[in-house]
């Protein structure tokens, strides 16, 4: 009685393990303000000088997350320590570490600032890595901040690229004070970039960033029908991260008795490339979530069901056609006759594995319905060869024989299903002496019979 108890309560722990929902995205995120304080941020911007600018905007953004739990911040600067003439291109330092309530010390640190040298972009952004923490269950988000490009022969874009593709960071945000549309265009491989052309763009950018990375969003995925309706369900979706090529979230397509799909909540700083996993497979690229709001995800999916319509499929035991796209060489699926599979409504090539090969070209999908590809019924060849040997099958016809396939027989009988239609059969004994001792039979099998053949008689 115990162990059945035992083995009960096992039970009940490994159901509710698989019933337990996905934690899509960690709840606490950590902001890393990267500034730009090289000796152009002295310049006068929009009534002020640009640095001046920045920290207020920056203070102004800090202390509007002071109350959030869930955000840990950091600073680091970079062109305040060496004055330009050095060129000094590891002028890069984190002022303010990550911590919980840290606001008062970031604030402080921006007073402090005085711009002076250059501008190594790149290396700052390679410092990020010893920068963000390695413990915890966080996302790590990069806000750089500049008025310039890389100045110290850095790659930037390669930098970022590392930085995503070994998570260390999500794809960053960068706003150019007062750059120009130029500077957005060489800034795109790096993150997300902007051209703020004033404080009040800046301080606007600065809310859309942080409703992009702290709002609350919602996504919901829509599989629609040929007539954009949403109907569709039950296949996997997989989000993948469009800059990495990594898959983040994999979902099995879900709705609910009433029809209606469930809300996801989904990291919107990634842009997503959408893998739906229909035959043959839908691939929606660079999907953008907009943060702090709910987006709707269209994808048309139209489906209908393809089985084969055959007696008796059993003689050939486990009967196998390959699904092609119509007029395409690639095997799309292999699917066993006996069964029903959806396809993406569209023209497909099927090829039956039956002996000889049913070919039925331009077999029609269509959504909702179920289309049966006709597939005659086999008949019987008992073949007498009484010696074991080589055999080889043809298949009659008005433009003479085409060869169908080669068999090593052995004992003295074999059965072979087979398609209706006339044959040769070519036989050679293991034991004759030579060629010229191959003997051969044509014979004609009708679906449902069966026929026996003596191939030496």
């Amino acid at each position: 009685m115990k162990t059945k108890l035992l083995l009960f309560f096992c039970w009940l722990a490994t159901a509710a393990q698989a019933q337990r929902p996905q934690q899509l995205m960690p709840e606490k995120t950590r902001l890393l303000l990267v500034l730009d304080a090289s000796g152009s941020m002295l310049s006068k911007w929009d009534n002020d000088l640009r640095i001046n600018i920045a920290k207020d905007k920056i203070a102004a953004f800090v202390d509007s997350l002071r109350r959030n739990p869930n955000v840990e911040m950091a600073l680091r600067v970079y062109g305040h320590q060496f004055d330009s003439k050095q060129k000094n291109c590891t002028d890069s330092k984190l002022e303010v570490g990550f911590a919980a309530n840290n606001h008062v010390q970031i604030k402080a640190a921006l007073t402090r600032i005085a711009p002076k040298g250059t501008t190594p972009i790149a290396y700052s952004l390679e410092q990020a890595i010893k920068d963000f923490p390695p413990e915890g269950n966080y996302r790590n988000v990069i806000i750089m901040i500049t008025d310039g490009i890389e100045a110290c022969g850095g790659d930037p874009c390669a930098i970022s690229l590392g930085l995503q593709k070994n998570g260390i960071a999500l794809k960053p945000f960068i706003i150019g004070l007062g750059v120009g549309k130029d500077f957005t265009a060489a800034f795109n491989c790096v993150g997300k970039a902007y051209d703020a052309r004033s404080a009040a763009d800046f301080q606007a950018i600065l809310g859309a960033i942080s409703r992009q990375i702290l709002g609350r969003t919602t996504v919901t995925v829509e599989l629609t029908d040929a007539a954009d309706k949403p109907i569709e369900k039950d296949v996997n979706m997989t989000f993948i991260n469009n800059v990495t090529g990594k898959a983040i979230y994999d979902l099995i397509h879900f709705r609910d008795t009433r029809g209606r799909t469930d809300t996801l909540v989904i990291d919107p700083v990634i842009n997503y490339d959408i893998e739906v996993g229909t035959i043959p497979v839908i691939l929606k690229k660079d999907v953008q979530i907009e943060g702090g709001k709910h987006n709707v995800i269209r994808i048309r999916a139209p489906q209908g069901l393809l089985t084969f319509k055959m007696q008796t499929p059993k003689e050939y035991g486990n009967l196998k056609a390959i699904i092609r796209q119509a007029g395409k060489s690639e095997t799309l699926y292999v699917q066993e006759v006996g069964t029903s599979q959806r396809y993406l409504a569209g023209n497909y090539d099927v090829e039956v594995l039956t002996t000889p090969r049913t070919l039925v070209r331009n077999v029609t999908v269509r959504q909702g319905q179920t289309t049966e590809v006709p597939i005659e019924q086999p008949g019987i060849l008992t073949l007498n060869h009484y010696y074991s040997g080589i055999a080889s099958l043809y298949k009659l016809n008005a433009e003479g024989q085409e060869w169908i396939e080669n068999y090593t027989l052995e004992g003295k009988v074999a059965n072979i299903a087979m398609q209706p239609g006339n044959y040769k059969i070519v036989f050679r004994a293991n034991e004759a002496k030579g060629a010229v001792y191959t003997v051969f039979k044509r014979f004609t099998i009708q679906g449902g019979k069966s026929v026996t053949v003596d191939v030496l008689k």
